[in-house]
């Protein structure tokens, strides 16, 4: 039996659209996520300004541990009463990360940017000479900041910024030039001289938001920062950090990692390459890249290209 052309086309165009519609969305509505390396959910930074002698002290109860630190150093305070020396800035911080908190801690927002960009780039040279590596984070003195010092530091090779914005939750930052913090250490605890209800209370806000980290089941950064100075306060603030540092070291889904390792395995990351069905996937980096793509976990080696 023959059949017009136009019964048999309007057979076909049925199908066909139901292809190319079930095409396109298996492709558009195929989630991808982010873990962190080794398909981690969690990641912990630990980031502390200054460069004063209790950095000895911190770095060892760290090592301890096995936590990396970030720490934010002033190049022209070294060797100063109260200070870390220049000589032992190598060795002590091995395995942790330096970086920038200017050269003699002013508050940048109150600098011309000339001045600004040179407290960024002496501390920068001089950290770098000190360690024998490329700096290329920092933390704000003061947390100061503005949109004339963000523009001030971009194109000195600095990658990130850390503010003294506490945040209160676990959010990757979308400006690293504007970087907030999760919380100061133990929060706003020993803000005010002899205030123990004002403390108890920190602390506990502080364990709360560090217990919530714990159990969180989505992708979570918490990023603790603060000075080693401050634990040598009135009261047990050592006895307080060390006790932090049982809650949160030795967890198999936590990756401990400095500031700017992170921001380059999210910038690695960002720089994945996926066809158009997001079945190929291109990793152009020298870092392992972790993903969940349509709820399963895969893994794309640095400089490879995979197909799922």
């Amino acid at each position: 039996m023959k059949y017009p052309i136009t019964f048999i086309l309007l057979l076909l165009v049925p199908s066909l659209f139901a292809q190319t519609n079930n095409s396109t969305k298996s492709s558009s509505s195929i989630r991808i996520e982010m873990l962190f390396p080794e398909g981690k959910s969690k990641a912990l930074i630990l980031s502390f300004d200054d460069g004063t002698s209790a950095d000895r002290k911190l770095v060892k109860l760290m090592n301890e541990y096995g936590l990396k630190g970030t720490f934010h150093l002033n190049s022209n305070k070294l060797d100063t009463k109260g200070y870390l020396t220049k000589n032992e800035i190598k060795t002590l911080f091995t395995g942790h990360e330096v970086s920038v908190h200017s050269a003699n801690h002013p508050g940048l927002t109150d600098l011309p940017k000339l001045d600004i960009v040179y407290e960024v780039v002496e501390d920068r040279k001089e950290l770098e000479r000190l360690t024998g590596k490329t700096v290329r984070g920092m933390a704000y003195p003061f947390g100061s900041y503005d949109d004339k010092v963000v523009e001030a530091i971009t194109g000195l090779g600095i990658e990130y910024a850390r503010t003294v914005g506490d945040s209160y939750n676990f959010s990757i930052p979308k400006d690293f030039l504007r970087w907030d913090p999760s919380i100061h250490q133990f929060g706003k605890a020993y803000f005010k001289a002899d205030d123990s209800e004002n403390d108890k209370k920190e602390l506990a806000g502080f364990y709360k938001l560090v217990a919530d980290f714990m159990k969180a089941e989505t992708l979570s950064l918490l990023d603790v920062w603060g000075h080693s100075w401050e634990n040598d306060g009135a009261g047990n603030r050592w006895t307080e950090m060390e006790n932090f540092f049982k809650i949160v070291s030795k967890q198999t889904n936590i990756h401990y990692t400095t500031q700017i390792d992170l921001v380059d395995y999210i910038n690695a990351y960002h720089n994945l390459k996926f066809s158009v069905d997001k079945k190929i996937i291109s990793n152009l980096s020298s870092i392992d890249i972790y993903i969940k793509l349509d709820n399963k976990n895969y893994k794309i080696p640095a400089g490879s290209e995979i197909t799922i």
